[in-house]
């Protein structure tokens, strides 16, 4: 009801007290319904999947909601802070150049700098671990380039590697590179002493000890390690095209559709950004429920 009165242009923009009775209204039923679902404890595994599914809707629903009423009942300048609506149009209006950004920063900046840092870190903390003097050596130098600035990295790599993707996917590498490198070494040093005793009676080399026991157990720690960077990758790869990239990309997009105080393609950027985040986060956290099945955090 409230947002058909905002069609009304005497409402639009200046709406008055009843209006915003009835919005509060809305918002307290909104609230005491999340509050309802997220007290339930429903024995039915499908209705828990049901209502946990249902409590983060609606509450984004409710945000939303308040958003565009806000924004359009008290007539805030879209250069300020455009309506989700408006957003969602161009949006729609817009999904060629979304496409061709989402390819440039995501496809090749972020999973290809997420593969590289990724394996590289996975890769030093297995050395480290096998040799006991580059984990001393290896972990102070490790922590000191992830306390590197983003924003004093950025534009030596699009000087080193240019404008083109290869130097965003430089910067995503260095950004993954510690998180994996820190938590892939306590995972593989999470194994037991009564494991290890077990495959050194049983004659096996460090290799076969690896494979069957080491990262079996180091794997949760990675796939902590994999969630991490699947935020950190796309932050660094947007970060990274504000110094320095050709004509398209999210970041670039960003900073240019900014200057000309286009904020409903901003938001629209960033509306893809955080699309695709939640997807890549989605993906590695199946991969992870699919692989550790076995262990007792998977188990509910």
């Amino acid at each position: 009801m409230t947002l058909m009165l905002l069609r009304d242009p005497l409402i639009a923009g200046d709406a008055a007290s009843g209006f915003w009775m009835v919005v509060i209204g809305v918002w307290l039923a909104s609230w005491i319904c999340v509050v309802a679902l997220a007290g339930l404890k429903p024995r039915n595994s499908a209705f828990r999947k049901i209502i946990d599914l249902a409590i983060p809707l609606l509450f984004g629903a409710a945000v939303f909601y308040l958003w565009e009423v806000v924004v359009r009942g008290a007539g805030v300048p879209p250069v300020l802070l455009p309506s989700p609506s408006a957003a969602a149009t161009k949006f729609m209006a817009s999904l060629p150049i979304l496409g061709a950004d989402f390819v440039q920063t995501f496809i090749r900046g972020v999973l290809i700098g997420y593969a590289i840092g990724c394996g590289a870190g996975l890769l030093v903390a297995i050395l480290a671990h096998r040799f006991e003097f580059l984990g001393r050596g290896l972990l102070p130098l490790g922590n000191f380039f992830s306390a590197l600035p983003l924003v004093g990295v950025a534009p030596i790599m699009v000087m080193w590697f240019g404008f083109d993707w290869p130097s965003k996917a430089a910067v995503v590498a260095l950004v993954t590179f510690f998180p994996m490198l820190v938590n892939a070494l306590a995972g593989l040093q999470a194994a037991g002493d009564i494991e290890r005793d077990l495959m050194r009676s049983y004659g096996a080399s460090y290799a076969q000890t690896l494979i069957k026991l080491y990262l079996p157990a180091a794997l949760p720690f990675i796939f902590n390690a994999l969630k991490i960077n699947a935020t950190l990758a796309l932050i660094g790869a947007i970060v990274a095209e504000f110094f320095g990239t050709p004509t398209q990309g999210i970041g670039f997009r960003i900073s240019t559709e900014a200057g000309r105080m286009a904020l409903d393609m901003v938001w629209a950027e960033i509306a893809l950004a955080a699309i695709a985040g939640m997807a890549f986060y989605g993906l590695v956290a199946l991969a992870e429920r699919v692989t550790t099945f076995w262990h007792p955090s998977m188990r509910t």
